[in-house]
């Protein structure tokens, strides 16, 4: 139940930043729902067909189909309310990331995957479905950028192994990992920290 309800916050959280990225680039209503969309399952539709589980979770459960679409409506509705636009993006794009993160390990884990395997389908469920809704929106993906956007991921999954072999309950594993991986993403905002760039400026 707790693993399902984070999946459902991060499906919510990453609607939210589709619509946001949508409606910036001034978007029809329909393409505003297929952005919502593909962010929040499309990088948990690579992992499932990465791992061979088919049909994908969205397709089996209608939940996260009605939580796009009451994030998606909730968001339009709101959207003047939503002060600074951007902010508002990163802050639900970071929380999703935290989120998605957890939820690609766990399923790596449930058919006995290695950590680091393990780790790389959290990255993917967490950031590709931010890739496919910059390339859809014509931007370049953070992910392929100098932010640390993957790299919190990383350290995320990291942490999530190191704290289970301490006597935690794994729920808390999970909010501790996903903490980190929201936390890493802030602070390399807040202090302008970035992967080292193999370009002279």
């Amino acid at each position: 139940m707790f693993f399902q309800i984070i999946e459902v916050l991060g499906t919510f959280a990453f609607s939210i930043s589709g619509v946001l990225v949508a409606l910036e680039k001034r978007m029809d209503a329909f393409g505003v729902l297929i952005i919502a969309f593909v962010t929040s399952v499309g990088g948990g539709t690579l992992r499932d067909v990465l791992i061979g589980q088919t049909p994908v979770t969205w397709m089996e459960n209608m939940i996260y189909v009605y939580v796009i679409i009451v994030a998606t409506i909730f968001s339009i509705i709101f959207r003047k309310r939503i002060d600074y636009l951007r902010v508002s993006l990163f802050l639900f794009d970071t929380i999703g990331i935290g989120l998605y993160t957890v939820v690609g390990i766990e399923k790596g884990l449930a058919i006995g995957l290695h950590p680091i395997i393990c780790i790389a389908l959290g990255t993917i469920t967490a950031c590709f479905g931010g890739v496919i809704r910059d390339i859809l929106c014509n931007e370049i993906p953070v992910i392929f950028r100098k932010e640390v956007y993957a790299t919190a991921c990383i350290l995320g999954g990291l942490t999530y192994f190191l704290l289970r072999e301490l006597p935690i309950d794994n729920n808390i594993v999970f909010v501790i990992s996903g903490s980190v991986v929201i936390a890493v993403r802030l602070i390399a905002v807040k202090f302008k920290i970035s992967l080292p760039s193999l370009y002279r400026d």
